[in-house]
Order: structure tokens, then C-alpha cells, then sequence
């Protein structure tokens, strides 16, 4: 026997449907967009970054940028394809205006920059814990110090779990360019943790 679908699922708008309700001016689809996909794209800025700082910043510039896009908003891809291409170019007009290596430490040896709880960590649990710890670290430093659409496919590849056409049109590109960019940030990864691995 299989459940019956509850009312409520039955009566959800698709966000292209909200989308277009917030075109018109309505603010509760706008709300109910920005409930919806929030903690997902304060997760992927904070990816794409490589630090968590100024990711909440950056994600309500998101959702400025899609209120005031409302007006121009056509639904020719799906919805999130079109909220992550405008995160995507907000958080590299964000890494281009400050143009330093923030989430990359220049010592990883030196305590200062040794991300907080590090030690924490190490006193507070067995090797085990610690080595995922620090191959987790270590993961995200590498895929941080990618180049910028290399970053970005490989974010949306593993952590969104988009398909290669939606990641194309997230970086306005073609299919065989996005494989292209993961094959080779496969490759650079690869080579940045061999002493993990």
C-alpha cells in the first residue's frame, strides 16, 4: 500500500511558478523562494569561497538581484540554473574585488592561520577523527585554490549534484567544456592531496 499524496503536496507552486508570481510584484512567493533555496546558496557561496564569513552577505545580494531582476525574469531554463548563474556571478565579482587568496592560509603551519576548532578537534577526539578532519580541510583548500569555473563546476557537480547541461548554462558554456573543466580540476585535486590519498 502506498501513501496517498497529502493536500499540502499537492497545492506547492514550482519555483518557476513562484518566480513569476514575484514578476507581478507578489512578496509571499518571494518569501517563500528565498525559504526555499536560502540555506542552499549560502552553502554553495560559502563553498565557492572557501569561508563561510561572507557567505550570508553575498547570499541576500542573491536575493536582492532576483527581486529586482523579477521585472526581466523569463523562464527559459529551470529556476535554479538561473538563481545559481546569478550567484555565480556574484561571487566572482566579490573574489575579483578583493583579489586575495582569503581562503587559501599562506602557512599552514602557522597557528594564525589554522582554521578555529582545529585544536579543538585534535584534543577532543581519536586519529581517526582527526584524519577526516584534516582530509576534509584539505579537500576544501584544494578545491578553493582552483581556478574560478573550475571551482564552480566541480561545486556544482558534487555538491548541488547538477547535471552537466544545467552547470553549461550556470557558466555559459557548452557541455563538452564543462567535462573539459571537471576532468582537469579531477586532475589538479588529484594532485594537491597525493598525501592523502
Amino acid at each position: 500500500m502506498t501513501d496517498a499524496p497529502r493536500p499540502d503536496d499537492e497545492v506547492q507552486p514550482d519555483d518557476i511558478a513562484l518566480m513569476l508570481d514575484v514578476k507581478q510584484g507578489d512578496e509571499q512567493a518571494f518569501e517563500t523562494l528565498v525559504l526555499r533555496h536560502q540555506s542552499r546558496i549560502v552553502g554553495t557561496v560559502a563553498k565557492m569561497l572557501g569561508s563561510e564569513a561572507d557567505a550570508e552577505d553575498i547570499a541576500q545580494q542573491v536575493f536582492v538581484r532576483v527581486w529586482q531582476s523579477a521585472p526581466r525574469y523569463n523562464p527559459s531554463a529551470k529556476f535554479t540554473t538561473w538563481l545559481l548563474t546569478i550567484t555565480r556571478n556574484l561571487v566572482f565579482n566579490e573574489m575579483r574585488r578583493n583579489r586575495r587568496a582569503r581562503f587559501v592560509p599562506l602557512d599552514p603551519d602557522d597557528p594564525e592561520c589554522t582554521p578555529r576548532g582545529h585544536a579543538d578537534a585534535s584534543a577532543r577526539s581519536a586519529s581517526e577523527e582527526m584524519s577526516e578532519s584534516e582530509l576534509q580541510q584539505a579537500i576544501d583548500r584544494a578545491i578553493a585554490s582552483l581556478p574560478e569555473a573550475q571551482r564552480t563546476a566541480v561545486i556544482l557537480r558534487r555538491y548541488e549534484d547538477m547535471p552537466y547541461e544545467e552547470i553549461a548554462k550556470v557558466l555559459r558554456t557548452t557541455v563538452p567544456a564543462v567535462k573539459s573543466l571537471l576532468f582537469r580540476a579531477r586532475g589538479d585535486l588529484k594532485d594537491r592531496l597525493k598525501g592523502f590519498l
